[in-house]
């Protein structure tokens, strides 16, 4: 039976502590052992000053004092042994867990992923994890102590004198009032710490990856007010969970200290012995401290609650479809008359934070070795459909299919094995340049690397550095130009195509946007040697850029307005014409573009 959203949410961090119960026990006996050894001592005192000291005879002293001694080693041992254990569970928990965290952010869809802001994940993966693993290694470390060292102490203390434990009656209560209420208040509080501490991380992280904008446009002083803002918003909400604890911290210290004077002042008024009563402020202080200890516990228990529904927010998030979420690979063999094509049916698809239609009605047809060439205006659907085809978006209805297979059949691996893309933001890694190729073929060789860096036109320049293939990519590309950075991202998505003999897609968004005439030409004749059984789609505002592909698909507000080649929409498209004369002007094969003939683009 399929469980509940809620159950799976109150299950996915105790399964993620599931192998570590072990040590949580060996901990919590390690706890206990200590405690006792803890719960003895102020008993084994008041047997000294009663009946050692009273009496004068230093044999039953010595007696005693050894029994306690060996006591508070039996308690070392314990402790150290409770300390050891503790660290490693919980540090290998937070290492699970922060894994599992990362793992289920790259199994998601976009469409899930898209709920959060990209800094609230980093803090999830990093500062809330930090939070549980904290609670988790102080639970299995201290906070246990707690409630065996209060009751514990309830039960020594009442055997002590019975006179006495009603001070107990009367101060415990209020103690668990105190720390109850501290609770209740705090958690709001600890939430809005989280979430400003999301908000101050966005704009870090927003500043760093625009910084070169800000100093273009002399930005400082609007970046600095809203970092400014964002911590101030953090420094404020950090002061009212502290002022909390500021407030119940020494209220519980009040009581502690009531409770002893009227330990000590009751005792001298009904003549207990001393050593009784030096034993039972001992169990108050132990009892008393539990519960104050018990605050800290349900402090950090809100913290670490607020984090861990943080945490399960992401976990508990459906995975990028069934087939991913079971492992199966739901590969069809290729069948019927779509074998070799890539076919659009009737294909709607609206992205889930728009009510927009991105993608209304489509349908046409490529066939292997062709080259199909997508334009249109801005926000006409022209990447929508470099997604739909990399299922990183689902259809909402009608039909892709590719060689025969229905794709939302085929696993997102499955799919995703079979085409090889280069992306309109031109992502490149810290990293050598070997690296950042490999990143397409982990599998290829330093010669099928050159080979696709050659057919990308930046094969002479890698050849040129004094580390060739071995010189360092700097973080997001930074020490490299735009045209050099759209050029390796191309032999990147090259480099995987030599692997496959299937049928293929080689999808190129927006992708030369940064290149010159010559090289963009010289690009394309290159592609022609990786023609054979790939489907190659360019997404492309340009029209010198598809103008020679063999077909052109026209995209306007989401719907194909024409399909066929550049003669024919010359003739029959209003919209490509419009794109065409307004680029380049009226049609003729002679003209040139930036020096370089048309007729370089129709081989």
């Amino acid at each position: 039976m399929r469980e509940t959203a809620k159950h799976k949410q109150r299950n996915s961090l105790i399964q993620s502590f599931g192998k570590y119960v072990p040590f949580a026990a060996f901990s919590f006996a390690c706890i206990a052992g200590e405690a006792i050894c803890e719960l003895l001592q102020p008993s084994l005192l008041g047997d000294i000053i009663d009946t050692g000291i009273a009496a004068g005879d230093m044999s039953i002293v010595y007696a005693i004092g050894l029994r306690m001694l060996l006591i508070t080693l039996i308690g070392m041992g314990c402790a150290i042994g409770r300390a050891l254990l503790s660290r490693y569970a919980s540090q290998w928990f937070g290492h699970d867990l922060r894994l599992r965290v990362y793992e289920k952010i790259q199994r998601v869809s976009l469409a899930t992923a898209d709920k959060y802001e990209r800094a609230t994940l980093v803090t999830r993966v990093t500062n809330d994890v930090q939070q549980v693993q904290g609670f988790t290694n102080g639970m299995m470390r201290f906070y246990m102590r707690a409630p065996i060292l209060c009751v514990g102490g309830i039960i020594m203390a009442v055997r002590s004198s019975g006179t006495l434990s009603m001070v107990l009656v009367i101060v415990m209560p209020i103690a668990a009032a105190v720390v109850f209420l501290s609770s209740r208040v705090s958690y709001p509080y600890f939430f809005k710490v989280q979430t400003a501490l999301d908000r101050l991380g966005a704009l870090i992280r927003e500043y760093f990856s625009g910084i070169r904008v800000v100093k273009a446009f002399n930005r400082f002083g609007f970046e600095k007010k809203r970092f400014e803002d964002a911590n101030a918003n953090l420094s404020e909400a950090s002061r009212r969970s502290d002022t909390i604890l500021a407030y119940f911290k020494p209220l519980v210290a009040l009581i502690i200290h009531i409770g002893i004077a009227a330990v000590i002042l009751i005792g001298g008024w009904f003549g207990e012995e001393s050593g009784k009563v030096v034993a039972f402020v001992n169990y108050m202080t132990i009892i008393l401290n539990s519960m104050s200890m018990f605050s800290n516990i349900i402090n950090q228990l809100v913290r670490a609650m607020v984090s861990g529904k943080r945490i399960n927010e992401v976990l508990n998030e459906e995975n990028d479809n069934a087939d991913a979420a079971t492992g199966a690979s739901r590969v069809l063999a290729p069948s019927g008359d779509s074998i070799g094509k890539l076919i659009f049916k009737n294909v709607n698809f609206s992205y889930p934070s728009s009510s927009r239609t991105a993608i209304d009605d489509l349908s046409f047809t490529a066939s292997g070795g062709e080259r199909i060439g997508i334009i249109g205006s801005t926000g006409s659907g022209k990447s929508t459909i470099i997604r739909l085809l990399l299922r990183l978006y689902e259809i909402s209805s009608g039909q892709i299919l590719f060689d025969g297979q229905d794709l939302p059949n085929i696993s997102s691996e499955a799919a995703r094995a079979l085409s090889t893309v280069v992306l309109q933001s031109n992502q490149l890694f810290t990293g050598t340049i070997r690296d950042n190729i490999k990143f397409g073929d982990e599998n290829a060789s330093d010669e099928e690397i050159l080979k696709a860096l050659d057919a990308a036109q930046i094969g002479g320049y890698v050849r040129s550095l004094e580390d060739g293939l071995d010189a360092v990519i700097g973080r997001g590309g930074v020490n490299v130009s735009g045209g050099q950075k759209q050029r390796m991202t191309i032999a990147r998505a090259l480099v995987k195509l030599t692997k496959s003999e299937r049928l293929r897609l080689l999808l190129l968004d927006d992708c030369t946007s940064a290149l010159d005439a010559h090289t963009e030409a010289a690009l394309m004749s290159a592609l022609l040697e990786y023609k054979a059984n790939t489907i190659t789609l360019i997404v492309s505002q340009r029209i010198r850029t598809v103008r020679n592909c063999d077909k052109i698909l026209v995209m306007d507000d989401g719907s194909c307005c024409a399909y066929g080649t550049h003669d024919e929409l010359i003739v029959s498209s209003e919209v490509y014409r419009d794109i065409y004369e307004s680029q380049i002007g009226l049609p003729s094969s002679s003209r040139k573009v930036s020096g370089v003939s048309e007729a370089a683009y129709a081989k």
